[in-house]
């Protein structure tokens, strides 16, 4: 089954020639992804007259991302508020970056959280800092606070009291015990100052890209994949405008040891979204990572990062064995088996 949005995003020009029917299938394809705002986007940008019973349907998810992107941006403030008084470097990640960073992927994004990355030797007073001004953990159990401290890159989940934002504090690019050993201090010592902020920074291009596509392909949930592949996408041809990118990204992958998942976010993202991706790049990270078995990886990521209602058969198994292999990447099998069987057993007995 071909993937209507899909096609959509490769070519935007073929938004011009759907009818109703296909906008109906389209529709819910883009909902699924989270890329709703993203097509309203696209459509004024081809100044298309499209049916009047699409047009609420874009101007509502426009006019939500445009909501968030001013709530991420408030939100930062309120974070450089608190946590300029300890005088670290506070990198912000993902869907915040892009917003403050004024970058391409911000354009019609939404968002569930903040993430930001500090560094780990000043994780305690970080979070005394968000604790006096309102954020807090939900995590209570005495396992997830295990969990998140003793194993993880980041803090437990914190919300703020009064506003209910939602914040990711790292520190780390990926969880302690993960196969893949990050140097978050170079990814620190590289960011930059943001104007109009006293202690947030934005990441290199580089290290943006690096850390999308790492958070995309070591992560087990895949819901939103499509969107975090079309944040690639946005970033690496910001990138292409910049001499010598592809010679400094692969160099960038090896310093911080991220060329595995580069090497997957640049086949897919060529392979889904016709990324510009050059040969000659994919097989420089190959010399980098070795030899991969991609049978297997193409019937299993294909699925995972095509939406709900054009997805091909077999994609609940296909993301069920992602999401293992997510956590399997991060942690080593003497911790995983319990943990899994932790989490099912309290699933299973959690009230209705």
């Amino acid at each position: 089954m071909t993937c209507l949005l899909i096609e959509v995003l490769r070519d935007p020009a073929r938004l011009a020639g759907l009818d109703l029917a296909a906008w109906d299938r389209l529709l819910p394809q883009a909902r699924a992804a989270g890329l709703t705002a993203r097509l309203a986007l696209l459509a004024e940008e081809l100044a298309l007259q499209v049916p009047a019973p699409v047009r609420p349907h874009l101007t509502a998810a426009r006019t939500l991302a445009e909501r968030q992107r001013q709530a991420v941006t408030w939100e930062a403030h309120k974070l450089d508020t608190a946590l300029a008084p300890t005088g670290l470097p506070v990198i912000v990640l993902k869907g915040a970056a892009y917003v403050l960073g004024e970058l391409a992927p911000a354009r019609g994004r939404l968002f569930a959280d903040i993430d930001v990355l500090v560094p780990k030797e000043g994780l305690g007073a970080a979070e005394a800092q968000l604790m006096l001004h309102g954020w807090h953990s939900g995590h209570h159990d005495a396992y997830d606070q295990r969990y998140y401290r003793r194993w993880m890159h980041e803090l437990p989940p914190m919300t703020h009291l009064r506003r209910g934002t939602s914040l990711d504090v790292h520190h780390d690019l990926l969880p302690q015990t993960a196969r893949l050993k990050t140097r978050p201090e170079r990814v620190i010592a590289a960011a930059q100052p943001i104007p109009g902020y006293r202690c947030l920074r934005l990441p290199r291009l580089e290290d943006l890209v690096l850390h999308a596509a790492t958070h995309r392909f070591c992560e087990g949930e895949w819901e939103l994949g499509l969107r975090d592949l079309t944040d690639l996408d946005a970033l690496l041809r910001l990138g292409m405008a910049r001499p010598d990118w592809w010679a400094n990204l692969i160099e960038r992958a090896v310093e911080l040891n991220l060329a595995y998942p580069l090497r997957l976010a640049l086949r897919y993202a060529q392979r889904l979204l016709a990324t510009p991706v050059p040969d000659q790049v994919l097989a420089t990270l190959a010399r980098h990572t070795g030899r991969l078995a991609w049978g297997w990886r193409d019937a299993l990521f294909l699925r995972g990062l095509t939406p709900a209602g054009c997805a091909p058969a077999g994609t609940g198994l296909a993301r069920s064995i992602l999401y293992v292999r997510g956590h399997w990447l991060r942690m080593p099998l003497h911790l995983l088996l319990p943990h899994l069987l932790y989490k099912a057993m309290r699933s299973g007995h959690s009230p209705p």
